[in-house]
């Protein structure tokens, strides 16, 4: 989730009619870490590729998972985890006419409870940003799965830094031996990392 994502949406046109009541349930709460539109268009993407279910930690008011829902295809169930009970209770009734999208609230590794997953978004817990452990891919992810790590400033250097010092959660994500991994710039002062859970060797 980003700091000011919820405004971001105010220049933008055009969006699901889904997203658009999830922006203005963000926008009538006064929330504004909404997921951003370039983010939301990229996890529109992904999610197109799931074949059994997808997950996201830190729904909010449920701009990412409607993205998400929006791309999804028929038959793909969606799992969210929202901590704070009011604002999965508003997230729940946006998508109380889909039966395939559920919003559980508690802490993020309530997502577990519904894994493993092809597409996982950790978008508010899990991570390793400071925010406790990161998420055990290999527990959470099905082989061949795909993890979102959102909301870094892009890298300029390498090793990457983060306001000066090593940042550890960006190599983690990027040097995670269970993944192929690779940045992705989706503004000038965003990108995310996706990662691939490698698939196991065929027998010899």
């Amino acid at each position: 989730m980003s700091t000011a994502g919820t405004s971001a949406y105010d220049s933008h046109g055009h969006l699901p009619p889904l997203v658009e009541r999830a922006v203005a349930a963000a926008r009538a709460h006064g929330f504004p870490y909404s997921c951003r539109p370039e983010q939301g268009r990229l996890l529109h993407a992904l999610a197109g590729g799931a074949r059994g279910s997808i997950g996201e930690t830190g729904t909010g008011f449920g701009v990412g998972l409607a993205w998400l829902a929006c791309g999804a295809g028929d038959g793909v169930r969606l799992v969210g985890v929202e901590r704070d009970p009011e604002r999965a209770r508003v997230a729940a009734g946006l998508f109380a006419a889909l039966p395939a999208v559920e919003v559980l609230t508690g802490d993020w590794e309530r997502i577990g409870e519904r894994g493993p997953y092809d597409l996982l978004v950790l978008d508010g817990g899990g991570q390793g940003k400071g925010d406790g452990p990161a998420a055990d891919v290999e527990r959470l992810l099905t082989p061949g799965g795909t993890v979102v790590v959102d909301d870094f400033t892009p890298a300029t250097t390498w090793p990457p830094l983060h306001e000066g010092r090593p940042d550890l959660p960006r190599r983690f994500w990027l040097e995670h031996p269970a993944l192929r991994s690779v940045e992705l710039r989706l503004a000038p002062d965003l990108s995310t990392v996706v990662g691939t859970r490698t698939l196991p060797a065929a027998p010899g």
